[in-house]
């Protein structure tokens, strides 16, 4: 096999710079804002839907199947975008958002609303990357740093806006409306990027691992499956035991799988490289951060301190303000030639401090949603940090030929983390409750605001494994990071520098 000519290190080659970003960059950051909404706009409406739609599904499914699907397929475009240039995957992406949305809004049952999230959410994981992947194609080096900064902040304030956006339309309209308002939306966006962004010739095509796909697959679902078993009512012959089984034979012939395939979906060469390995970590922290405090803290709020749902939503202005802020300021920091490391680990020691403050909250002022609030800043301000750093280390450390799977692998690791981190702080939490009140159902009230201590430093400590990914991250500015080489021999695709 030859060896691809170096690709220059300003410009993706599958797509040509639009005459006029503005636009496309405001359609961009719209599909981003409504794929980021989605993943938790039900989390307030569940029980409206409950009411409304017949069957025996759990109304938990319509959270999960969206996370799910959004999740699987999050790596596969990246691969996808690759191979076949990232305009058309992202115009399919959209595509299939908005046709989710669509029967998202006209479902009469359960199982329809079920099926119908779930191709929301296989349009929606596109998103998320390929939005991240257009940007980096749109703009050079020098200047990309800013708009992916701007991503970042526009993911992670989406994120925490979904709740008290589902709250407050399915208290003042209905939530149907909270999948119907994406339909025009969605088609204008669709509309502009499809007559905006210009495509380039592309060279040869790989075939895409189908086989890898199929195992990462069951490995994703089955993980995701395994720590939600009890929420969705799985039956009893897809136990716990049996899920963790699959994903275990999964996990296991998909590495096996990446490393003899001719062209594996996820190289794992990609991880040989120290500074990618640390950003994938990064992004996997930080999925487990942000989850943790969007669900956890509106749910304090609301059951141990009886607020309503809107407000409870409201208390997470300070991480919304500290993530919109942090990530624009990550963006300027690296531009005026802040090494990432540095930004890195003292974002990553922001992110520890706020769960630190949270765990001391419980214990001095478990009562004063003001003082939980407040706690939040340090956290938002860290995660914002993070955002573009693991996005612009990513995509520096990879060869151009693989910056779509590159960029894909830390956003479906920041998924990954958030669903199952979510989920283990969960049992957790339930499990620590149960011993505080065993035989003292008096100790109900205190109970909670302990058993929730320990949520947090159980959170701390992961956020720590932040700090030490963080020693592997680029100690020069990123404009003088050499953009790799893909060389390709007989076992497949390997990066140089």
């Amino acid at each position: 096999m030859t060896t691809p000519n170096p690709m220059p290190a300003t410009q993706p080659p599958e797509l040509a710079q639009p005459r006029s970003t503005a636009l496309p960059l405001l359609a961009l950051m719209l599909m981003l804002v409504l794929a980021a909404l989605d993943q938790t706009i039900l989390s307030t409406a569940l029980p409206s839907i409950a009411r409304d739609m017949p069957g025996s599904l759990p109304p938990a499914w319509t959270f999960s199947a969206y996370l799910l699907a959004a999740t699987v397929v999050i790596a596969l475009y990246g691969r996808l975008a690759d191979v076949h240039g990232r305009k058309p995957m992202l115009l399919l992406a959209i595509g299939l958002f908005l046709l989710g949305s669509l029967a998202c809004a006209a479902s009469q049952s359960m199982l329809q609303l079920v099926l119908a999230r779930a191709l929301q959410g296989a349009g929606g994981g596109g998103l998320m990357t390929l939005t991240m992947l257009t940007v980096a194609a749109m703009f050079p080096l020098a200047e990309r740093g800013r708009y992916q900064s701007l991503l970042g902040a526009v993911y992670g304030v989406a994120t925490m806006f979904g709740p008290l956006t589902g709250g407050w339309l399915t208290e003042h309209l209905s939530w149907r409306w909270a999948f119907g308002l994406n339909v025009p939306l969605a088609l204008v966006a669709f509309g502009v990027l499809a007559a905006t962004l210009r495509g380039q010739a592309r060279g040869p095509r790989t075939p895409i691992d189908h086989l890898g796909a199929v195992l990462l697959t069951g490995a994703l679902c089955s993980a995701l499956l395994m720590t939600q078993h009890e929420r969705l009512q799985l039956p009893d012959w897809l136990s716990a035991a049996v899920l963790g089984t699959v994903c275990a034979l999964c996990t296991v012939a998909f590495v096996l799988r990446q490393r003899r395939a001719a062209h594996p979906l996820v190289p794992l060469s990609l991880f040989g490289r120290p500074v990618y390995a640390a950003a994938s970590m990064i992004g996997l922290v930080t999925g487990v951060a942000l989850y943790a405090a969007v669900v956890f803290i509106p749910a304090y709020l609301q059951t141990a301190l009886h607020l309503a749902p809107t407000t409870a939503a409201w208390h997470l202005l300070p991480l919304m303000a500290g993530v919109t802020a942090a990530a624009i300021s990550s963006g300027r920091l690296l531009r005026a030639r802040m090494p990432a490391r540095n930004l890195g680990m003292g974002a990553s020691a922001l992110v520890v401090l706020g769960f630190v403050l949270l765990s001391a909250a419980m214990q001095w002022a478990p009562a004063q949603p003001l003082v939980l609030s407040a706690c939040l800043l340090p956290l938002g301000l860290g995660i914002g940090l993070l955002f573009p750093i693991i996005t612009m280390v990513s995509q520096r450390a990879s060869p151009l030929q693989l910056m779509g799977i590159a960029t894909a692998v830390p956003v479906m690791l920041r998924s990954l983390g958030g669903a199952v981190g979510v989920a283990l702080l969960t049992t957790l939490f339930a499990e620590v409750l149960h011993t505080l009140v065993a035989g003292h159902p008096e100790a109900m009230a205190s109970a909670g605001p302990h058993a929730l201590q320990a949520v947090w430093a159980c959170a701390a400590a992961v956020a720590v494994l932040g700090v030490v990914a963080c020693r592997w991250l680029p100690d020069a500015p990123m404009e003088q990071q050499a953009q790799p080489v893909v060389n390709a021999g007989p076992a497949g695709i390997r990066a140089t520098a």
